[in-house]
């Protein structure tokens, strides 16, 4: 059970780390695509 806890916690780290990473990039891209139309369509 010992062996459990840790590969649990790294999981939830490695979820972590992923989210704090991915989501600002990913609203970022979102935000580019929103002037790249602006741009193009105006």
């Amino acid at each position: 059970m010992s062996q459990d806890r840790p590969e649990g916690r790294r999981a939830a780290l490695m979820t972590l780390a992923w989210s704090w990473v991915g989501l600002p990039f990913a609203y970022g891209v979102y935000e580019l695509f929103l002037k790249l139309t602006q741009l193009f369509a105006g």
